[in-house]
């Protein structure tokens, strides 16, 4: 018998989640402080698709229902879409492959007007000009390090059209706060206006959690996990023994400086710099000292590795230079005195923020760890301007200037943490080690050499990353190792129970480990993607989404139709 039920949420410790009815809106307890509401009836709003998170996912997801005619209703909780690209302050994390295959076409396209408004708009040398693979920042972590804003002018130009035939109504600066769930079905969301605290109600025919914590499953009481597995749940060769739910990678709040010599850019010393400055995070394998340092725990081996920094980009020997790594803005690339100097994102392992954990947290425990990891940027800033030792003996570069301005804000740090991990579906399908990681993968096939990840006949997207695992909120050092170019099936995009609500970011059907490779920028991109062109097919088919999964006939026309719209399905053949 169907009945209209009103969710609340109750998370278990094992990570998984139970719902209970509850009368009214289903709202999450997060303690936030009550604001005197509007007396302006509240909004109703309706489209086919509503995708709750403007990031790299949900604006893909937007895109794809938009070009096949669908109606969009997007909602970002800041003022900048883009998510990691921008309002984030991520450069672009990438394959080798990325300027010729191994993403979607709009993807690329994508990456193609970023370079483009650098030839309209700056004054880039001939030489730069004439790049067909310009890197504004020749950044050495992509092939492509540019400024958040030109990304975020780059996906306001994709929608601009779209907006202007009244298809997509995008909705900055929204948070949603609620959710209408009737049987295994999402009736509508409930947001709320972060200005002026009025609320919409948002009603459609499907629904994508595009947040950045998949913030809509405990609303909608779609079940999920968090956290890190057990190898006895999971198989995999490095899932822990015991598994955790609260085991989450840290979480960053990004900045940008540039370097201007001769001048003092040092900024007030933060309230928490004495405490940032001798901290040592507790972690296993242990870490290799004090967190503001030029040391850190190498990735693979966990042992101490030096790094190096200059902020005139000079080369530090064989030790790799931050100022480099995800510098945005080369000088050289530019006409002579169009830059003071270069700019570089800082998104080091000195400011990974590993002393608390967002997900699930109430808003004011959230604010309290996100204002403790600004202090921790903020103090590394300092740090660097202050005490960070020089070639010539000194201490201290007091022309590193903070750049409020490239990130948009008044305290010159992100608009939103840097968030690597978040609540997972309880997928139809869930990616393991052994279908990606290279290590794991030859242990299946009893091959040493040439294998390839696993073939997913169901596949809607390919994609590739080494697995990469921050330290973590409970004392977990890096987890890193080598993975093999992989696809994206449908399976882990379809939650067991919810027959409209589809996860678009990095709340799919992976596990912990697994999520280590699949939460970069075009990866989130083609997941968001593969999202919202299930959607303009299911309504367009008159089919439920795992319809298309489980008949064949169904399945191959679905790939059919979203290859023809430049979604790689396939790597390449060797």
């Amino acid at each position: 018998m169907k009945r209209r039920n009103f969710l609340g949420m109750l998370a278990l410790t094992s990570g998984a989640v139970v719902t209970k009815p509850a009368i009214g809106w289903a709202a999450p307890g997060n303690g936030q402080t009550k604001k005197k509401k509007s007396k302006k009836k509240t909004q109703t709003l309706t489209a086919d698709l509503i995708v709750a998170g403007g990031g790299l996912g949900g604006v893909a997801a937007a895109l794809a229902a938009l070009h096949n005619n669908q109606s969009v209703i997007l909602t970002e909780e800041t003022d900048w879409i883009g998510g990691q690209l921008t309002q984030q302050g991520v450069p672009p994390d990438e394959h080798t492959w990325i300027e010729t295959h191994g993403a979607p076409a709009h993807y690329r396209e994508l990456r193609d007007r970023i370079r483009a408004y650098y030839v309209r708009n700056y004054p880039l040398t001939e030489d730069a000009k004439k790049r067909p693979y310009l890197n504004p920042g020749d950044g050495s972590v992509s092939k492509l390090c540019h400024e958040p804003r030109v990304a975020l002018a780059a996906l306001n130009e994709m929608l601009a059209p779209f907006v202007s035939n009244g298809k997509l109504t995008i909705l900055l600066e929204h948070r949603i706060k609620g959710a209408e769930v009737s049987g295994n079905k999402v009736q509508a969301l409930k947001a709320v206006d972060l200005r002026d605290q009025r609320e919409k109600i948002l009603k459609g025919s499907y629904f994508a959690d595009a947040t950045e914590m998949g913030d809509l499953l405990p609303l909608t009481g779609t079940e999920f996990v968090t956290g890190t597995e057990s190898r006895s749940q999971t198989g995999e060769l490095h899932a822990p023994e015991k598994g955790n739910p609260e085991n989450n990678q840290a979480f960053t709040m990004c900045f940008a400086i540039d370097y201007v010599p001769g001048e003092n850019h040092v900024i007030d010393k933060p309230e928490e710099y004495d405490f940032w400055r001798n901290h040592v995070p507790a972690l296993t394998p242990a870490w290799s000292g004090r967190l503001l340092d030029l040391h850190y725990s190498d990735p693979r081996t966990l042992q101490p590795k030096e790094l190096g920094f200059h902020p005139e980009g000079i080369k530090t020997g064989d030790k790799l230079n931050l100022w480099n790594y995800r510098r945005i803005i080369n000088k050289e690339n530019f006409e002579k005195g169009t830059f003071a100097g270069d700019i570089t994102i800082v998104n080091w392992p000195q400011n990974d923020y590993m002393l608390g954990n967002l997900i699930g947290a109430s808003q004011d425990m959230f604010e309290h760890h996100v204002e403790r990891a600004k202090q921790l940027s903020l103090s590394l800033l300092y740090w660097l301007q202050t005490e960070a030792p020089r070639p010539d003996g000194g201490k201290g570069w007091q022309g590193i200037r903070l750049r409020k301005d490239i990130m948009g804000t008044e305290d010159g740090l992100a608009k939103y943490p840097y968030i690597r991990e978040s609540r997972r579906i309880k997928a139809v399908f869930t990616v393991l080690e052994e279908h990606v990681g290279a290590e794991n993968r030859a242990l299946k096939t009893g091959k040493e050499k040439g294998n390839t990840a696993a073939e997913f006949y169901d596949s809607v997207g390919v994609g590739y990353y080494h697995i990469d695992l921050h330290p973590s909120s409970t004392g977990v050092n890096y987890v890193d190792f080598g993975s093999l170019p992989f696809q994206i099936p449908l399976g882990a995009l379809l939650p067991q129970r919810m027959e409209n609500l589809l996860p678009a970011n990095k709340n799919i059907g992976t596990t912990h480990i697994t999520n280590g490779c699949f939460r970069l920028h075009p990866v989130e991109w083609s997941i968001g993607e593969a999202v919202g062109l299930l959607v303009a097919y299911a309504r367009n088919k008159n089919v439920a989404p795992k319809q298309v999964r489980e008949k064949q006939e169904l399945l191959q026309d679905f790939q059919q139709f979203i290859r023809a719209q430049g979604v790689e399905t396939a790597w390449p053949k060797k």
